[in-house]
């Protein structure tokens, strides 16, 4: 049998020495890859017939990372800092030639080179913020000296990348070009050694036009966008110490900090996010041989929040949609407030000007649901009601091609009832946007008891070019996020009957993390929304009816579990609320009491773990990474806790059984552990331990 090929090969062109990272499918800096390196580099260095160095990648992109599957593991030289500390110090110059990302790791290691070429639709970044940690190989202290102080915070605190021709202006390549990359490399490498030049960022001074103020803004921002979390701050502390020490005492403590960050809850929490995100897109059955259709054109029966959100997330997306409503003031709304969310984004700088018109173009108003029939997908967007819906499905396989993907964006009702007034339900599936639409990232793809293979591959791919983080979940009422949702509210409304008010049960669930409360977060969506299920369903929710009784539908009407002044979103504690809680609670003959916070928390996520047991249990969701995924990016559980099923695992399964066992005896059913809870937690196991999906 033939050796493997190397992961990192020296080739020569003339007097310089080019070694290439060939290490598919993104570059990482495994400890293979980190050794071939620093070989291939010791050995260039001592060779006399090298005038020069250039690193590079072979495939589709520099180094996009650490290996990040080593991190639960002893650190095994040589580390990433030896491998750069070795680069640094190279009596010849050395050229990084960077094409696609480099992320992490690898802009670390661009850095720790002399000189930085780089094609124009290149990108680079320090993401580490997203798993819970900070650069490990020297980032927080090279990137301020090549870049200033205030960008590396901006960059390091917020994880996000930057283009090539934002690099070159803020000092972190040295040059972008439009050609050969080999080539410019090569060229750049002769030249440099020719002038004998080999600067190194280590021996610059960190800038900053203010450092102080530039901290402190920093930490007001990560107050604001991070809260909570820890390595926003370890990153700020470890920047700050690339302005007050020397390099190597910066880059010891970067280190320090990294390793204490990578052993953290949090940076477990992270990476389990990371990997589940990944899952969540492999689907038993479904391959990369499973046809996934071209959406070429899309369309949207509805213009209201949600419709005009979804509209936009097809045009964002460069997919040209009609929009179909019923009466032209509906239509006229609806566009409205499409541009004026796309003319808000573009004065905050996230758009340019001309880009608002380029995406208002490509959606195309109409009054006439026979104009879907040039779509490839038709999504539709009217009031969460199970006839109404019904309806406008059986107009649209009248009018829609065939071949058409037909998805409704019901967030409760049942799939399978709506595809059956179509003759195609295979062709039917649920798309279940979040709100607002246009901003949130998760899209619950509801897999109907019909729906083709081919429609779920397709609505995989179609979730990947909007920009949406896709989780599979099956037919059941709520799919799996409402229906957990549900049961923590079932909770939340007896807490307030038993002796809680709605600001202190919100504030417990904003201490923990998310950015609302449930009593909020049911007046950002609408009251009227819950009070119409309910109706049809024959539910009732005797404060909240008695709320949508008298018009307060939340922060749409100025009033709902909060007043909101003057037009304002800030929620104010209501005496009128809390009169209509005092009444009801006496009406159903309960003495109310003092509640803590701990009781209220646990009475809040327990249901929400046991009914995620549930949905596993039924099938309705493969992993319990896929629950996770839903909460996280749907519903605002925070990341630094990893989704209802991690929390739970981390605190132990066996003491979440025995604290749902002695919440029952006093609050019920909702707190009966799960077979799946009881059978896990006597094996002393956690959902983490459960086989994958077959």
């Amino acid at each position: 049998m033939a050796d493997p090929a190397p992961l990192v090969r020296t080739e020569r062109d003339g007097d310089v020495a080019c070694i290439t990272i060939a290490s598919p499918p993104v570059n990482a800096l495994s400890h293979a890859v980190r050794s071939g390196i620093l070989a291939a580099v010791e050995a260039a260095d001592a060779d006399p017939g090298v005038a020069a160095m250039v690193i590079r990648c072979d495939g589709r992109t520099f180094v996009a990372g650490a290996d990040i599957t080593e991190f639960d593991r002893p650190a095994q030289e040589p580390v990433l800092s030896t491998v750069l500390a070795a680069i640094d110090a190279s009596t010849k110059p050395v050229v990084a030639a960077i094409h696609g990302t480099a992320l992490g790791g690898g802009l670390e290691l661009a850095l720790a080179c002399h000189w930085r070429v780089a094609v124009a639709s290149a990108r680079v970044g320090l993401p580490e913020v997203k798993l819970g940690i900070i650069p490990g190989g020297g980032g927080t202290q090279r990137l301020p000296r090549a870049a200033g102080v205030e960008k590396a915070l901006e960059m390091i605190t917020s994880g996000e990348m930057i283009g090539a021709p934002a690099a070159l202006a803020a000092g972190i390549v040295d040059r972008v070009v439009p050609g050969d990359l080999d080539r410019e490399a090569l060229d750049l490498a002769r030249a440099k050694a020719a002038e004998g030049a080999r600067p190194r960022l280590r021996d610059r001074q960190a800038q900053a036009a203010d450092a102080e103020r530039a901290f402190a803004d920093a930490r007001a921002a990560m107050a604001r966008k991070a809260r909570g979390r820890q390595a926003p701050e370890y990153a700020i502390q470890a920047v700050e110490a690339a302005i007050a020490r020397p390099f190597d005492e910066g880059i010891q403590l970067e280190r320090t900090l990294c390793t204490e960050l990578k052993a953290s809850a949090q940076s477990r929490a992270q990476r389990h996010i990371f990997f589940a995100e990944r899952e969540a897109a492999k689907i038993p059955g479904i391959g990369r041989d499973t046809p996934a259709a071209k959406i070429g054109r899309a369309a949207v029966v509805g213009a209201g929040t949600m419709g005009g959100g979804i509209a936009m997330c097809f045009a964002s997306a460069g997919i040209p949609v009609t929009l179909v409503e019923t009466s032209q003031a509906a239509l006229d709304r609806g566009l409205a407030t499409i541009r004026g969310n796309y003319e808000a984004t573009a004065r905050r700088g996230g758009l340019a000007a001309d880009a608002v018109e380029t995406r208002m173009a490509r959606i195309r108003p109409s009054l006439d649901l026979a104009d879907v029939a040039g779509a490839d997908l038709v999504v539709e967007a009217v009031f969460e009601d199970t006839g109404i819906k019904k309806a406008v499905f059986a107009e649209l396989d009248r009018h829609a091609r065939p071949g058409a993907i037909l998805a409704t964006n019901t967030s409760t009702l049942d799939v399978d009832a709506i595809a059956a007034a179509t003759g195609r339900p295979e062709s039917v599936v649920g798309l279940h946007f979040f709100s607002p639409a246009n901003v949130m990232k998760l899209l619950e793809i509801v897999r109907g008891r019909k729906t083709d293979p081919a429609v779920i591959a397709s609505s995989l791919a179609l979730a990947k070019r909007i920009g949406k983080v896709p989780v599979v979940v099956g037919v059941c009422d709520g799919f799996v996020g409402n229906r957990m949702l549900r049961a923590r509210g079932r909770q939340a409304e007896r807490l307030v009957m038993e002796g809680a008010l709605p600001q202190q049960v919100d504030r417990v669930l904003y201490d923990f993390g998310f950015p609302m409360g449930p009593y909020a977060m049911g007046d950002l969506a609408g009251l009227d929304i819950g009070w119409r299920i309910r109706r049809e369903k024959g539910l009732t929710s005797p404060i909240a009816d008695r709320l949508c009784e008298q018009g307060r539908f939340g922060q749409k009407t100025g009033a709902g579990w909060y007043r909101y002044d003057g037009g304002s979103r800030t929620p104010v504690p209501d005496p009128a609320v809390e009169a209509i809680i005092l009444e009801e609670s006496a009406r159903a003959g309960i003495a109310r009491r003092a509640i803590d916070d701990g009781e209220i928390l646990d009475r809040l996520l327990l249901p929400m773990v046991n009914e995620g047991a549930r949905i596993l249990e039924e099938g309705m969701a493969l992993r319990p990474g896929d629950i996770d995924i839903v909460w996280v990016f749907g519903y605002g559980w925070p990341i630094h806790e990893g989704g209802p099923m991690h929390w739970a695992d981390a605190r132990g399964l066996a003491a979440i059984r025995d604290r749902m066992v002695e919440l029952a005896r006093s609050h019920g059913e909702d707190f009966v552990p799960a077979p799946l809870v009881e059978r896990l937690a006597a094996d002393g196991k956690g959902f983490r331990d459960l086989p994958p999906p077959a």
